[in-house]
């Protein structure tokens, strides 16, 4: 069974970015609810563009930084991060 990893990045717009996956699955993902929940500023500091455009696509891990923002591949691959974010929101209000 082969690892899973990411084979292509591409910026959409804002926040959003195109993954393509070793298996050829793309999905879009929208960062912004993610970085706008964060506290740290390590996280926060990525809600400046130029800063969030810098991200690396290294041994097929998406990253920002060294290391200042990765996701799990799992999660990146099921599109969870907007969601978990969404589901935070909620507990909180």
């Amino acid at each position: 069974m082969k690892t899973l990893s990411i084979n292509k990045v591409k910026y959409i717009k804002d926040y959003t970015l195109l993954l393509t996956f070793s298996d050829k699955k793309e999905i879009q993902i929208d960062f912004r609810s993610f970085l706008e929940s964060a506290k740290h500023p390590d996280i926060t500091k990525y809600l400046d563009l130029k800063k969030f455009k810098s991200f690396t696509l290294e041994n097929g891990e998406l990253m920002w930084g060294d290391f200042d923002l990765i996701f799990p591949i799992a999660d990146l691959y099921r599109g969870d991060i907007a969601r978990k974010n969404q589901d935070e929101k909620r507990k909180a209000s």
